[in-house]
Parts: structure tokens; C-alpha cells; sequence
């Protein structure tokens, strides 16, 4: 059996995972990585299978209605309450237009910070509540006061693996 690598990153990372399954969603991490023929365990490779282990299942029938969830810049957020985010939203404005009266709005979260360490979990949570959307706020993607989120790809490919569509944009 092929021994498999890990970085410093992505160990410290496994040590946020609870410890009573800690060991099992290591094995899993692994047993992905030899299939993939991945020799080092990088976070990319981490979140990559953790989001293949918790998808949605395609074959579910989709949603009745659109419900959304923002995640939001978490240096931002230390000075921006969501004011602009939520009246776009109430008001069906900017990039909320696309959707009618029966959306509703089930999560509006941090990333965490830099890599967007909570997104995943996040998403997660709100599967169960038939999450369709979610919306990368406008703070993670213009630069001017601050700066364009340097981990938005990554973050959007790990809710798109969850089967779930990502938007760019709130309300700029």
C-alpha cells in the first residue's frame, strides 16, 4: 500500500476535526488521496475530498424554492454589518434580481478568514435545509478599501462540489 505524505497545513487542519472522527475522516482523506495516486496530502487535497465525501446527491430531486446563503469576508466584517447584502436581498437588487418573492435567505456567514476555512462546514449545515445558491458577497471580490478574497476559486470550487451553485456578487 502506497504511504502517503502529509504537510504541516494539512495535519493542523485535521486537528480541528473532531477527535471521535478524527482518525476515521483521516483514513478517508488517504484512502482518496491513493486512488487519485496523490503522494503528499496538500489542504487542497483535504478539502477536495472533503467535499467529494459530503456532497449532495445529484440524483436528489432539486429544491422547490431558491434558498440562498452569503458568505461574507471575514476581515470585512469586522467593519460592515451586511446592510448593502441584505436590502440587495429584501429588494431583489443587483445580483438577488434573478429570483422572485419565494427565496429565501438561510444562511449569511463569515469565511472564516483566510482559506475560507468555515465554508465547507458551512454549506454542509445548510444542505439538510435544501440550500440551492450561494452568493460570494461583494467584499470578497472588488478591491478598493480592501482586498479581492485571494481564495475565492478555492472556496467556489468546494461549494460547487457540494452541488450547490455559486453566484459572484451581493450587491455591487
Amino acid at each position: 500500500m502506497m504511504q502517503v505524505k502529509w504537510t504541516k497545513e494539512a495535519l493542523q487542519y485535521m486537528n480541528n476535526v473532531p477527535f471521535f472522527v478524527r482518525e476515521k475522516a483521516r483514513k478517508k482523506v488517504e484512502e482518496w488521496a491513493r486512488q487519485k495516486g496523490v503522494e503528499e496530502i496538500t489542504m487542497n487535497e483535504v478539502m477536495e475530498a472533503r467535499s467529494k465525501m459530503t456532497a449532495r446527491d445529484p440524483n436528489a430531486p432539486p429544491p422547490a424554492k431558491p434558498r440562498i446563503a452569503v458568505v461574507r469576508c471575514n476581515i470585512v466584517s469586522e467593519v460592515c454589518p451586511g446592510v448593502g447584502c441584505l436590502n440587495s436581498f429584501n429588494k431583489r437588487e443587483q445580483h438577488f434580481a434573478r429570483y422572485g418573492p419565494d427565496a429565501e435567505l438561510i444562511g449569511f456567514f463569515t469565511c472564516g478568514g483566510c482559506c475560507g476555512r468555515r465554508v465547507s462546514r458551512l454549506v454542509e449545515k445548510l444542505l439538510p435545509y435544501d440550500l440551492t445558491h450561494v452568493h460570494l458577497s461583494s467584499c470578497m471580490l472588488l478591491e478598493g478599501d480592501y482586498p479581492r478574497c485571494p481564495f475565492k476559486e478555492q472556496i467556489k470550487k468546494t461549494i460547487q462540489a457540494k452541488g450547490v451553485e455559486v453566484i459572484e456578487g451581493t450587491h455591487h
